[in-house]
Formats: C-alpha cells, sequence, structure tokens
C-alpha cells in the first residue's frame, strides 16, 4: 500500500531523467542548413566537431566542415562555433 503513495514521485523523478541534456554543449541548426555548437568553457575544439558530426549523420549527411567559430558573452557558452554538414 505505501508503494502508491510513492508512484507519483516515482513518475516525476523518471521524467526528470529523461530530459536532462547528454552533454554540456548546446546544439542547434541554422536556416542555412548548418550545425551551430554552443561550447561550454575549457571544451576543446575536436570535441565541438565530435558533436556537430553526430548532429549532421541525424540530419543525413556523413561530414561536418568548420565553417568558423566566434566568442560570445554567455558565461556558460563562451564560445560558438559554425559547422556545414555535407
Amino acid at each position: 500500500m505505501k508503494i502508491t503513495a510513492y508512484f507519483p514521485l516515482m513518475i516525476i523523478f523518471s521524467l526528470a531523467a529523461c530530459g536532462t541534456p547528454d552533454s554540456d554543449f548546446g546544439v542547434y541548426k541554422q536556416s542555412d542548413g548548418a550545425v551551430g555548437v554552443h561550447a561550454p568553457p575549457g571544451a576543446k575544439e575536436s570535441e565541438t566537431q565530435e558533436i556537430a558530426l553526430a548532429e549532421c549523420k541525424k540530419l543525413g549527411k556523413k561530414n561536418a566542415i568548420a565553417a568558423g567559430s566566434r566568442k560570445t558573452v554567455n558565461d556558460r557558452f563562451p564560445m560558438t562555433y559554425t559547422y556545414i554538414c555535407r
């Protein structure tokens, strides 16, 4: 009987666990088909390329080619990298 009292909590925690991000990187698609990756502090460019390649593969492309990078004023993501999927 006590299990039924905890059932709503179990549902809430399981939904919260499903909503956690896979990584600290932020990934977005641009309107021109490019993929942007917001990198956390201390991230290497090779790590961002791996993230972009995974996103490109989701889109049916095989390669992610670096198109540029820029600094941001965001403390959580100080660098943003842009990749073109081919």
